[in-house]
């Protein structure tokens, strides 16, 4: 497997190694040595699955503060989306700065984000399911988010009239956020 960074320091795309024949394919989804020797050096303790039924869904923009905060490893097992990673890292270089890093169950590409970063995607095909790890359980007390067409941060969406959560919605501007993240430069 190949492990890609990106522009945002520490979130790193995944692409496993893939062999495929006749009757299919098989890959590795996880194997905690491989990640190890990658950096990534976390002990995932849960398994999320979710199911977006439309397409043009946003989901995000995402995070939990600390003590509470989760890494995520996220890959798409039916559909495609556009998964898109913001920098909270106050002090950060890339601070408020966001990638996007389109996700399929073809291309089979994981996303690995650590604490420090919200995370939200918008399906791109109708019936999309996404499986994740995470390495702190879910705590609605710590859970916070922004709104995704903040015009602070600029993400670009491939959709002007998203599906949303009622809680996506009513999300607050970026300048009204809780945010207790600070960058600490990686060895």
């Amino acid at each position: 497997m190949k492990c890609i960074p990106t522009k945002l320091e520490g979130v790193l795309v995944v692409e496993p190694d893939v062999f495929e024949d006749n009757r299919g394919f098989f890959m590795e989804s996880y194997n905690k040595d491989k990640y190890f020797d990658y950096g990534i050096k976390i002990e995932f303790v849960q398994d999320n699955h979710s199911l977006s039924a439309f397409r043009g869904t946003i989901r995000g923009m995402h995070y939990q503060l600390e003590p509470k905060a989760q890494s995520k490893l996220v890959r798409v097992i039916r559909g495609e989306i556009l998964n898109i990673i913001v920098d909270l890292r106050q002090g950060s270089p890339t601070f408020k700065k966001w990638i996007e890093v389109p996700l399929s169950a073809e291309n089979k590409k994981q996303l690995f984000i650590p604490k420090g970063f919200a995370n939200g995607f918008c399906t791109l095909v109708d019936n999309v399911e996404i499986v994740y790890k995470v390495d702190e359980y879910y705590a609605p007390r710590w859970e916070r988010g922004f709104r995704w067409d903040d015009p602070e941060i600029g993400i670009i969406w491939p959709v002007k009239n998203p599906i949303l959560s009622s809680k996506d919605k009513k999300a607050p501007f970026f300048k009204d956020i809780e945010n207790n993240f600070y960058y600490k430069e990686m060895p």
